[in-house]
């Protein structure tokens, strides 16, 4: 198994960085195009939440994104320094009184592009599984 990872402080302009570290992952394990636009978009919407949410935006608290790569899976672990939330208590963005709200749909996002999502430590940690073909 295969494994990078990273650690950035909990500012918005650092999910450059993330993003960065996706675009090199995609060259040197030969992502497909449509999984890495799946990627891109849950991976980055799990850290903007671990920053924005987990974090409060606290620059001296660090979100770490990790990357894990095994036989046709590649999983992206983020976690935060964070007290957690209740994942099992969320509202649906896509319920009618739901619906004009602007925030609540990151996790909705997450679960419809990666294969599996997990959430332990109390929110605090989401890993994102996808398959490779």
């Amino acid at each position: 198994m295969k494994k990078i990872s990273i650690e950035i402080p909990s500012l918005s302009e650092n999910i450059r960085i993330i993003e960065s570290f996706i675009d090199n992952a995609k060259e040197k394990y030969h992502l497909d195009d449509d999984i890495y636009g799946n990627i891109m978009i849950a991976v980055t919407e799990a850290v903007n939440n671990a920053i924005k949410h987990g974090n409060n935006n606290n620059s001296s608290k660090n979100v770490s994104l990790s990357l894990s790569l095994a036989e046709g899976l590649i999983k992206f672990r983020i976690e935060d320094e964070g007290s957690g939330f209740e994942y099992d208590n969320l509202p649906d963005p896509t319920s009618l009184e739901n619906l004009e709200k602007p925030g609540g749909r990151g996790i909705f996002l997450m679960k419809h592009l990666a294969d599996e999502v997990a959430f332990t430590e109390r929110g605090k940690v989401v890993e994102l599984s996808f398959y490779m073909n």
